[in-house]
């Protein structure tokens, strides 16, 4: 789904579909025609952006054969779906029966986790719309802040600086730039603006920036101003937003029998009280807690926000609400600054297979009216914001609750 400035530059808006647990390319193809065409029908949009999740093995049979590359570039554009950006921060597995702390893994002290970065570079080069600017890929912070020394951040750097030789070669082989961007998280290496500011500000600005996930932003007790400001001021273009929101309790104690309703096996859902906004280490354990189980046992004080991606348009049943008011002030922050130039927004709620039982989705046909929802709801975000859509006209009325 396109939307356009004022000026008349385009805004890609899309959802990423790590959602989906298809791994090889007979099961993206399928998964295409289950969800992303119910979604881009449901919306009545003639284009519909899809933040396309490949995992390393079939990433690197697209890298290795061009033909394959052009197959899906056309399967894609036969059904009026397009892509722009790849999420790169799961290597594999992602929806199995238990993720937790294997999605961090490997890291960016690895080669595993560099020839896979640029397989997704090259690849993207191709799948790439011929009128789109640029493409971005999201990837992990750095690493799972355990174990972390000077050894291993000397080890990334030089990662790093391959990487952006690497995406410089594939813009002489094709033409297209595309851009990587690390995604500050909680409990990694780099979790918040500042941590970023200090530990990627050297990076190639032109190749390298950062992915600004709203969901972790909101986890990480930051201010959206304050926080792209401090971006800002360190040489960091936001390449990327991943457009998703957080569950919130004020009073966590109160709420203990809510909350307990959202642990579960498959994910890490990172805990954090408003102390870790101004802790020289925000996942210090007096604010801070790796899932939800150990927030509800260490009973952190004061209010919680919790590293779990709720559904935008659904709030939470109350008690518990969302941090869906940190996404508005996020998005008009963005819209309204020098960062403006980020043009790639993708729609990120993963969980939907792990909400509590009575918000789960039932069939693959709620699934895709969630994420159509979803998507409403963002876009009506953005036109509020200023923005138009481009393309045909889409419906305003898709359940969205406020």
């Amino acid at each position: 789904m396109r939307l356009r400035h004022a000026d008349g530059s385009t805004v890609h808006l899309g959802y990423c579909t790590n959602v989906h647990p298809a791994e090889d390319a007979a099961g993206i193809l399928a998964q295409l025609d289950t969800y992303a065409l119910p979604v881009r029908e449901a919306l009545g949009t003639d284009l519909l952006g899809l933040g396309l999740w490949l995992a390393a093995p079939v990433a690197a049979e697209l890298a290795a054969d061009p033909a394959a590359r052009r197959r899906l570039r056309a399967e894609l554009t036969h059904r009026g779906l397009e892509v722009v950006t790849l999420n790169g921060f799961p290597y594999a597995a992602f929806q199995a029966p238990v993720v937790k702390g294997a999605v961090y893994h490997p890291d960016w002290t690895t080669g595993e986790r560099l020839r896979y970065t640029l397989d997704l570079a090259r690849i993207l080069a191709d799948l790439l719309p011929d009128d789109a600017a640029r493409g971005s890929i999201s990837t992990l912070p750095l690493a799972w802040r355990h174990p972390w020394d000077a050894a291993h951040a000397d080890t990334a750097r030089r990662r790093l600086d391959a990487l952006s030789a690497g995406l410089a070669e594939v813009e002489r082989d094709t033409g297209r730039v595309v851009r990587v961007a690390f995604e500050p998280e909680p409990g990694c290496v780099v979790e918040s603006s500042g941590q970023a500011a200090t530990l990627l500000a050297d990076l190639d600005p032109q190749r390298l920036g950062i992915c600004l996930d709203l969901a972790h932003l909101a986890c990480a007790w930051e201010e959206p101003a304050e926080a792209l400001a401090r971006l800002r001021a360190a040489g960091l273009p936001v390449v990327k937003v991943q457009v998703s929101a957080a569950l919130e309790s004020t009073d966590p104690v109160a709420d203990a029998g809510a909350l307990g309703r959202w642990v579960e096996p498959r994910f890490l859902h990172q805990t954090r009280t408003a102390g870790c906004a101004h802790a020289a280490d925000p996942a210090d354990p007096a604010y801070a807690a790796d899932d939800l189980d150990e927030a509800l046992a260490a009973r952190l004080p004061g209010a919680w926000r919790v590293h779990y991606h709720v559904p935008l348009h659904a709030p939470p049943e109350p008690p518990l609400t969302s941090t869906v008011p940190v996404l508005r002030a996020a998005l008009a922050a963005l819209l309204a600054g020098p960062t403006a130039g980020c043009d790639h927004l993708d729609v990120e709620t993963y969980t939907w297979g792990v909400l509590p039982a009575a918000r789960r989705p039932r069939t693959d046909a709620e699934l895709a009216a969630g994420i159509a929802a979803e998507l409403a709801f963002a876009r009506d975000e953005l036109v509020t914001l200023g923005l138009t859509p481009a393309g045909r006209a889409v419906p305003t009325t898709l359940g969205v609750r406020r």
